[in-house]
């Protein structure tokens, strides 16, 4: 058999050697010329560009609608539900906003109680401005720190506009100029309302929860549904399936119920109350009261038929 050609083999070796060779020239090269350690890099500077005054008056003008877009949201719903615009298509304007734009429950009128935080806000300082026309005269250090989301807003809405202002103040502060996150406003708003005293902030009609804790007069009523049907400086006068109390405001969670569920309660709590009497049974009382403390704001099917008996039987039903 003929012996394969060494040709290639010779060819690779010589270009292996050549670039070693270069290799090794180039360490010689920079152990000679210069110590690696020691070398200066030149870096060429960039200069930046600053804004004109025309593009300066566009950033702000943008920025103030991104700042707004949320904030013009509730100001639009506000409009939509107050007009009853949603009229020809749908019953409630819950469940326009539901079909519409995908809203659940209470986000609309989050965003609606945020917009009329946000519009206070605007008021607080008279660089403060709502005309964009003004904002050419407006520089860039004056500008206002405004609110972006309605989660920062949300646990001022039930404050007087003098305290949100202060709120959003001290929260800016605390977040270095910055705007400020949710918790960040939450903790501004706490320790104002722990300092002051903050009086009661729940509404009329409004469906609450009892928290009994160590309140033994609310004993047997923990969980139960309460609607408040006057408002104390320091507590709340609520309505529940077996009368009125007086109830501190230690002992309340909202339900954060729609206007039209906080509606649904009431009609099922005075339909409860019309039946309930001390001198009942104790088994209908029993199930009275499992009726007032249901956690939503209907009854089910069973729960309807339940009533209806029991208002059938004692005569409440004409």
């Amino acid at each position: 058999m003929a012996k394969p050609s060494s040709r290639r083999k010779k060819a690779t070796s010589a270009a292996e050697i050549n670039s070693k060779s270069l290799s090794n020239s180039a360490n010689e090269d920079i152990s000679v010329e210069e110590n690696p350690a020691t070398a200066t890099i030149t870096v060429s500077a960039v200069e930046v560009e600053e804004l004109s005054e025309a593009e300066e008056r566009d950033r702000l003008h943008l920025e103030r609608r991104v700042e707004r877009a949320v904030f013009e949201a509730g100001k639009a719903l506000m409009e939509l539900r107050d007009r009853r615009l949603y009229r020809s298509t749908h019953g409630t304007f819950e469940e326009y906003c539901k079909d519409r734009f995908g809203f659940e429950r209470r986000h609309p009128y989050r965003l609606i109680e945020a917009s009329s935080v946000f519009d206070n806000l605007m008021k607080m300082c008279p660089i403060w401005t709502q005309n964009e026309d003004d904002l050419d005269t407006v520089h860039s250090e004056q500008r206002q720190i405004l609110p972006t989301a309605e989660g920062q807003v949300r646990p001022m809405t039930k404050l007087e506009p003098h305290e949100q202002q202060e709120v959003w103040l001290r929260a800016v502060e605390l977040a270095g100029g910055k705007v400020p996150t949710g918790r960040i406003v939450k903790d501004v708003v706490q320790k104002i309302m722990e300092r002051t005293q903050v009086p009661n902030t729940y509404q009329l009609g409004e469906v609450c929860q009892i928290l009994a804790k160590d309140n033994p007069e609310l004993r047997g009523k923990s969980g139960c549904w309460a609607i408040v049907s006057a408002v104390n400086d320091f507590s709340s006068t609520v309505k529940m399936w077996d009368g009125e109390y007086a109830v501190g405001l230690q002992h309340l969670k909202s339900y954060d119920y729609l206007p039209a569920e906080c509606q649904q309660v009431q009609e099922i709590s005075d339909r409860i109350n019309q039946v309930y009497s001390d001198s009942l049974e104790e088994t209908v009382k029993s199930l009275l009261q499992s009726l007032g403390k249901v956690n939503r704001p209907y009854l089910t099917v069973v729960e309807e038929k339940l009533l209806k008996l029991l208002e059938l039987e004692y005569g409440r039903i004409p």
